[in-house]
């Protein structure tokens, strides 16, 4: 499948509403949908943004594809107009959207599309499709690599759910913490090298022998010097003779402390924390104290963070499906919801609380504050109506008032001049035309360490973080509870 059939990857409900919205004249209505999610996954306090660079790309493959094609799922005469209507529909609208690396909390727009109804709606899908695999994956990385200090390794292709999982989910495990990615494809597309060692195979291929793990450790070395070399030790038993083998080939192949591209050991079984103290005392014991010993088996945060809460002599991890599939939590929760059209906001209401959404045409602040030190650290974020009262007084720097949403006597004054601000969605297309600048992989990852560390350590930690501040302003409430407050009186009063 190539990259321009993406925008198609849909509901076929997309379409039929679509066909609908033509017919009674509101495909060209103006719109604004707010892609956005309700509740992070594990209790997270937050989630990672990763995914917008392929919406964009999506987006503006839209109306790429012949009219045969929608032939194929939209057959017969009464879809004829509408098939030639899609045909040529290309996206004339305007996106803003969370830069990736962003930190993102409930309910805050991620993504706005602002363009005519029918050219919106269709988007919802595939735009879907990328942020909840992508925005799973990032949060699920940061998770594991705030477990600990040490490198964290993303190698979890073969368990992830198809070429495009694995390719884009080593993109979003790179933004959101991990040092690299064994992923060969992603690093081809954006410009960073993937890693690798060997696997059990290389050294059985020499015979289930002590000797054979020997040879193959030397051979390994031959072919791959000049590089950093990993060799792989539980093959048959890792103390009693794997890093005993390790050792006899670093020493026979002239490794060790001076080599200057590193060398280490890896642990795929076992006991990780006991063995890699034991092993650790072995390799320093016969002098190879620069040695670093690499971890892999079914890892995650929670047994990472014990790992090290046990003492154990371990130097970087690999992850694989944890990372990968968002093994715990593998299903995000990005919802796409209309919040106003012709001009007028509208909302869902349910049932259930948590899914009433916030109407209108919206843009969220982050404020921030200097410590005691000059670290600037954020405080707070507020999502507010387009040129709203709270909007124009965060722009102009005046003295604010932040107020929570479920409980109005709790509130946070910043005063003017003692905080800055910025807004978290910013222009991505204009007028059908990407704006947004192309940033690399390692800008993104940068991007998202510089965030999160503006962030207090409470409000970072995995278990019970402390919550941030996260609330909107009084236009948008009040527009919020009057639109229900309505809708409410007219349900009681309805009647057929």
């Amino acid at each position: 499948m190539e990259f321009k059939e993406f925008a198609y990857c849909s509901d076929k409900y997309q379409y039929t509403m679509g066909k609908s919205f033509m017919e009674c004249g509101n495909a060209e209505k103006p719109a604004v949908f707010n892609l956005f999610y309700r509740k992070a996954p594990e209790n997270n306090n937050w989630a990672v943004v990763s995914g917008t660079d392929e919406v964009l790309e999506m987006i503006s493959n839209l109306g790429s594809m012949p009219e045969d094609f929608f032939g194929k799922f939209l057959p017969g005469d009464e879809y004829a107009e509408f098939r030639h209507y899609l045909a040529g529909m290309k996206f004339t609208g305007n996106v803003y959207a969370m830069k990736e690396g962003e930190i993102a909390f409930p309910n805050q727009p991620i993504v706005i599309v602002e363009a005519p109804l029918v050219q919106a709606q269709v988007l919802e899908t595939p735009m879907l499709c990328i942020m909840n695999h992508q925005m799973a994956v990032a949060t699920k990385a940061s998770r594991v690599c705030r477990a600990t200090d040490r490198p964290v390794s993303e190698f979890g292709s073969r368990r992830a759910h198809g070429p495009w999982a694995a390719t884009y989910g080593a993109k979003a495990a790179i933004i959101a913490g991990c040092a690299s990615t064994s992923n060969i494809l992603t690093g081809v597309m954006n410009g960073v090298p993937s890693t690798g060692t060997m696997a059990h195979s290389f050294v059985t291929s020499y015979g289930s022998t002590v000797e054979g793990e020997h040879k193959a450790f030397c051979d390994y070395i031959r072919t791959h010097r000049g590089e950093n070399l990993i060799l792989l030790i539980d093959t048959y038993d890792t103390l009693k003779c794997g890093v005993l083998n390790a050792i006899r080939a670093f020493k026979e192949n002239g490794i060790d402390n001076s080599y200057p591209y590193g060398y280490g050991i890896r642990l795929d079984s076992g006991d990780l924390a006991y063995l890699s103290v034991e092993v650790r005392k072995i390799l320093d014991a016969h002098g190879f104290t620069g040695c670093k010993i690499f971890a892999t088996n079914s890892l995650d945060e929670y047994l990472i963070t014990d790992l090290e809460r046990q003492g154990a002599k371990i130097d970087s991890y690999g992850v694989g499906d944890a990372i990968a599939t968002s093994k715990a939590a593998p299903c995000f929760g990005n919802v796409y919801k209309l919040v106003q059209v012709g001009g007028e906001p509208v909302l869902k209401k349910s049932e259930d609380r948590i899914k009433l959404i916030n109407p209108g045409f919206q843009i969220t602040y982050r404020l921030m504050k200097d410590d005691e030190d000059g670290n600037e650290i954020y405080k707070a974020d507020v999502t507010c109506l387009r040129g709203d009262s709270l909007a124009e007084d965060i722009e102009a720097g005046r003295t604010v008032t932040v107020k929570d949403e479920y409980d109005r006597y709790k509130y946070k004054v910043f005063e003017a001049g003692t905080y800055r601000w910025r807004a978290l969605q910013v222009p991505a297309i204009r007028d059908g035309a990407r704006v947004a600048p192309r940033r690399t992989l390692q800008e993104k990852k940068a991007f998202y360490n510089d965030t999160l560390h503006h962030f207090s350590p409470s409000e970072r930690r995995l278990i019970n973080p402390h919550y941030y501040k996260v609330d909107i302003s009084d236009d948008l409430y009040n527009l919020k509870n009057g639109i229900l407050s309505k809708l409410v009186e007219e349900i009681a009063k309805f009647k057929i």
